[in-house]
C-alpha cells in the first residue's frame, strides 16, 4: 500500500513539475530532476527597482523559481532560479502601502517580497527555511556565505548615494552597484568587478566597492607574500642546520618544539499560495 501511495505521489509530482516547465516554455530551463519535489507555489509581490510587481513563485525542495506572469496558469517568462543551499529569509517590518514583507537573501540575488496575508508570509518563510536547511545538509553549503546585496529602489533617492552631488534627471540616469545595491550616478559607477556568483561577465560597481575590492586583493597578496617569505626562512634554517630534525625536536632548554605548518504588472487576480502536504 505504501509503495502504491509513493508511486502515485511521485507521478503526481512529476506531472506538476512538467506543468511548470510547459508554462515557461522554451525560454525556461528544464526543471525535472531525480529527487526534486515541488513543495509549493503562489503569487507574491516582488519589490523591483521602480515599483513592486506581481511574480509567480515555485518552491522546490532544492531551488526557488520565479518569473513574470503573462497568462496565469498558462504562460510565464523571465524565469529565474535560485539554489536553496545558502539561501536565507528575513522578516521585515510593514510599510504604509505594503504589508507582510520579507527579504530573500541568496548568493546570486537578494530582494524583498510580500504576501497578501500574514499567514501566507509565515507559511512561505517556514517552508523556504525548512527546504534550505535540507539543501544545506545535502550539498554541504552553509548559509554563512556572502549574499548578493538587494537593490535600493530608484524612488528612494533623487541624488547619487555615493558622491551626494549628482541629481538624477533625464541626462543623469540612475545606476545600481551590483556589489552594494546603492543607487549611483554614471561617474560613480564607471568601474567593473568580477562577481562570479552573479555573472560570468564583469559587473558594474560603485567607486567605493571598487576601491575596497582592490584594497582587499592587495592585502591578500601581501599576506601570501609574507607566508612565502616565512616558508623560505624556515627552509633556509633547515638547510643550514647541523642536526637532523625529526617530527618533534627540543630547544636548548630541553623543551619540545613543533615544526611550523601552513596549511517585476498589476493584475486583476486573486492572491494564492499552495503547499504540498
Amino acid at each position: 500500500m505504501k509503495d502504491t501511495e509513493h508511486t502515485v505521489h511521485s507521478q503526481c509530482n512529476m506531472q506538476n513539475i512538467a506543468v511548470v516547465e510547459n508554462c515557461f516554455g522554451v525560454s525556461g530551463q528544464p526543471l525535472a530532476k531525480e529527487g526534486r519535489i515541488l513543495v509549493g507555489e503562489g503569487i507574491l509581490k516582488k519589490e523591483c527597482r521602480k515599483r513592486a510587481k506581481f511574480r509567480i513563485f515555485f518552491l522546490f525542495n532544492d531551488i526557488l523559481v520565479y518569473g513574470r506572469i503573462l497568462i496565469l496558469n498558462r504562460k510565464y517568462i523571465k524565469q529565474r532560479i535560485l539554489p536553496l543551499a545558502g539561501l536565507t529569509v528575513e522578516s521585515l517590518p510593514d510599510m504604509e502601502k505594503i504589508q507582510n514583507r520579507w527579504m530573500i537573501n541568496s548568493e546570486k540575488k537578494s530582494f524583498v517580497v510580500s504576501a497578501p496575508t500574514f499567514a501566507e508570509k509565515k507559511e512561505w518563510m517556514r517552508h523556504i527555511e525548512d527546504c534550505a536547511k535540507l539543501a544545506e545538509l545535502q550539498t554541504g553549503r552553509l548559509s554563512t556565505m556572502e549574499h548578493a546585496a538587494p537593490w535600493i529602489p530608484d524612488k528612494a533617492t533623487d541624488i547619487c548615494m555615493r558622491c551626494t552631488k549628482t541629481k538624477f534627471s533625464f541626462l543623469h540616469r540612475r545606476h545600481h552597484c551590483r556589489k552594494c545595491g546603492f543607487v549611483v550616478c554614471g561617474v560613480c559607477s564607471s568601474q567593473k568587478l568580477s562577481i562570479p556568483t552573479i555573472s560570468k561577465q564583469p559587473q558594474k560597481v560603485c567607486l567605493l566597492c571598487y576601491k575596497m575590492s582592490l584594497y582587499k586583493e592587495r592585502k591578500q597578496q601581501e599576506s601570501i607574500e609574507q607566508t612565502e617569505h616565512n616558508c623560505s626562512f624556515v627552509s633556509d634554517y633547515e638547510l643550514y642546520s647541523n642536526d637532523d630534525l625529526s617530527d618533534n625536536t627540543t630547544d636548548d632548554d630541553g623543551e619540545t618544539c613543533d615544526h611550523w605548518t601552513y596549511e517585476e504588472y498589476d493584475l486583476p487576480i486573486i492572491f494564492w499560495s499552495t503547499f504540498q502536504s
